[in-house]
């Protein structure tokens, strides 16, 4: 038995001043020292000693013991002290390297325009709203005066919710005509920007999810001139001084007299080109004056009061105010494009 413990004291003093890891560390702790370890293996060999053998035996046991326990906290103090050396290499900061400045992100170039529209007409005493985008087609629609199986429908369906049609992904900013003209009191001037849905194939002006900007003026002897005076400010002050617009007839079952409104097309100065589709020119915004009917059916009497609304496309806004040349570029989140702006 003290062949066998000396052997044991040499190897595992050996085997822990080379160890490498804290790992193999607890695999020799556990050899010589666990439960079923070679040093307990030869203690329960102590019953076959004699009683005179046995207390000079376990004196030898209890030094083995002690002397591969303090090998095994000298090799793991030993471990841990290469360990924070290695961190502390690691972790080293060289003070004298130049930092490196943070990269921050910034406006979207559609964002930066809605920003713009929004100054421009809280300036002229206009109050910024927001709407649902989940809406009823009652108010998308029947309180707009049109009702069901009115040809608008047609050009602006979109996607619903039920299978009554009843409610729906608002395709228009215009329902936050009527739901301002229920709950503000007049004279009521606000705008008021959204995202829209509606089923259009994806092309370079085109996509089924875009933005809108809703704007809406109710007073006393409010005329048409109102409307083209404030729309061209709008331009000017979006594109620059001496922008060129156009004012086309149109049909909108909420305003009547209606409009379009276009500006020259930034791409080919009104030469024609894909962006503009030859014409020379990209719709901007549909307006007119709202329709006595809606007012009646919000509850205001025509004769008392006018009013003017638009509508206009926060993405095509964009396109001309930064020079665009297509819409998809506004969604893709291309980096390569938005750090241009």
């Amino acid at each position: 038995m003290k062949e066998q413990l000396a052997k044991i004291r040499t190897e595992a003093l050996a085997a822990l001043e080379s160890v490498k890891d804290a790992a193999a560390l607890d695999e020799l702790r556990v050899k010589y020292l666990g439960k079923k370890g070679e040093l307990t293996a030869v203690l329960k060999q102590m019953g076959k000693l004699t009683a005179e053998e046995r207390p000079a035996m376990g004196a030898l046991a209890n030094e083995v013991r002690a002397a591969v326990e303090t090998a095994v906290d000298k090799a793991s103090q030993k471990l841990e002290e290469a360990a924070l050396e290695l961190r502390l290499k690691a972790e080293t900061v060289d003070v004298t390297v130049p930092g490196k400045a943070p990269k921050l992100g910034h406006k979207h170039p559609m964002y930066m325009a809605l920003d713009e529209i929004k100054d421009i007409f809280v300036g002229m005493g206009f109050t910024v709203l927001d709407g649902p985008e989940i809406e009823l087609a009652s108010y998308n629609f029947d309180k707009l005066n049109a009702e069901e199986g009115h040809p608008s429908r047609d050009w602006s369906d979109t996607f619903y919710f039920d299978a009554d049609s009843r409610v729906m992904l608002r395709s228009q900013t215009s329902p936050m005509q009527v739901r301002a003209m229920e709950t503000m009191e007049l004279p009521i001037r606000i705008i008021a920007p959204g995202r829209v849905y509606r089923k259009d194939e994806v092309d370079a002006t085109h996509s089924p999810m875009f933005h809108q900007v809703e704007g809406m003026v109710i007073d006393k002897n409010v005329t048409m001139a109102d409307l083209k005076g404030t729309l061209n400010l709008l331009a000017e002050q979006l594109f620059g001084k001496g922008t060129v617009t156009r004012f086309r007839p149109h049909h909108f079952p909420f305003t009547e007299p209606s409009c379009e409104m276009d500006v020259q097309c930034h791409k080919c100065g009104g030469a024609g080109c894909a962006t503009c589709k030859g014409e020379g020119w990209i719709e901007l915004l549909g307006a007119g004056m709202i329709h006595p009917h809606v007012l009646e059916m919000s509850g205001i009497d025509p004769n008392e009061w006018s009013g003017w609304a638009f509508g206009m496309g926060l993405e095509r806004t964009a396109m001309r105010r930064f020079k665009i040349a297509d819409l998809r570029l506004i969604f893709e989140n291309d980096v390569r494009f938005l750090e241009q702006f």
